[in-house]
């Protein structure tokens, strides 16, 4: 299954499978194709089989292609730890932000974004398995960061978003998605706004689907394996 009509066709049934096993309607749950590191041709191809949404995380790298497939009207999606140095890149170029977890980074990337666009939709990112390795606040300090981030008005706060660490197997993989749903669904009781929960992959898309996800994040199922990043 080398083609890209045939792999995205092959995600897109793994995604409506989960969504039926989960009693969810179809088409509850949207699909971010995870380019970084992937060609612009790569990105065109999927795109001509009919995705639309993209994810970035090499800023640099997505502004070049971003550039490239302008005329195809794609929706980008920074999906990587936002550095203060690159938030005005992203409040420029892309349609979401997945990756927030300081007040500050919000607070610029509100500032910077053109008057001129619609609000940048973004997620907090909520470590959730406690990874020291990884983004992410903790989840007690949620509530704090969601206090803050509603009152900007060039953001629209949509939800939270998360990486868990690699579990041994889907029962492991759906208690930490629970939990980022649980989260969610105590800040809802504020914040009823709040629709968004963006988790899951190409190897735990299913478990993610099953405990609430709203947009999962697929790259080698939809482009193979992925080649190194370029410095």
């Amino acid at each position: 299954m080398n083609s890209p009509a045939k792999r995205l066709m092959a995600v897109q049934a793994r995604i409506r499978e989960a969504e039926r096993l989960s009693g969810r309607p179809e088409g509850s749950v949207g699909l971010v194709a995870v380019s970084k590191t992937f060609s612009a041709d790569a990105i065109r191809a999927l795109a001509e089989s009919g995705q639309r949404r993209f994810g970035e995380s090499y800023l640099g790298e997505a502004l070049t292609k971003i550039e490239a497939l302008r005329e195809l009207g794609l929706e980008w999606h920074f999906i990587g730890p936002i550095q203060s140095n690159k938030t005005r890149g992203i409040a420029t170029h892309f349609a979401w932000a997945h990756g927030i977890d300081r007040a500050r980074i919000a607070a610029r990337l509100s500032e910077q974004r053109p008057p001129d666009l619609p609000p940048l939709q973004v997620c907090i990112q909520v470590n959730i398995s406690g990874e020291a390795s990884k983004s992410g606040i903790r989840p007690e300090d949620a509530l704090a960061l969601v206090r803050e981030i509603i009152e900007l008005p060039r953001l629209r706060l949509r939800g939270l978003m998360a990486i868990p660490a690699p579990a041994a197997d889907a029962q492991q993989s759906r208690s930490s998605f629970r939990r980022l749903h649980e989260l969610l669904l105590a800040l809802q009781e504020r914040w009823p706004t709040l629709d968004t929960l963006s988790m899951g992959m190409s190897d735990d898309l299913e478990a993610a689907i099953a405990e609430g996800a709203t947009l999962v994040r697929v790259g080698s199922a939809l482009f193979g394996a992925r080649p190194p990043a370029q410095p």
